[in-house]
């Protein structure tokens, strides 16, 4: 009875989780950064940098935070297949980062929100 009752509930649980690899999923996925980071016109740092202008910057030169020595070291310069790495694990990637994050496993989660801060790479 209770396979049963999870098979019903199943369809309900993956009509609620972000499906597609677009922007619109993006900004959902962006959802669990934005407690700690901001994209758009206004963004400032707060508990993360801001992450407008993401792709083609150095990890640890946004001016307006203070990034950890490892992050400042670690010789990264953002794009798609850094950020994917970063945001799968961030202490494997950049060992002795301050990111707390448990890291994001679908990959389709990961080119979404990819999508998702490319439309604020033009905004610094």
């Amino acid at each position: 009875m209770k396979l049963l009752s999870l098979l019903l509930f199943l369809p309900v649980l993956q009509a609620c989780a972000p499906s597609g690899t677009d922007a619109a999923t993006g900004e959902h996925v962006f959802k669990q950064c934005a407690s700690c980071h901001q994209v758009g016109a206004n963004a400032r740092a707060g508990f993360g940098p801001q992450l407008n202008g993401l792709f083609g910057r150095r990890a640890g030169a946004a001016p307006d935070f203070a990034y950890s020595e490892a992050m400042k070291a670690s010789g990264i310069v953002w794009d798609e297949r850094s950020l994917a790495a970063f945001v799968r694990d961030p202490g494997k990637l950049v060992p002795g980062t301050r990111m707390r994050f448990w890291g994001i496993g679908d990959e389709n989660e990961i080119k979404a929100l990819q999508a998702y801060l490319r439309t604020f790479q033009d905004i610094h």
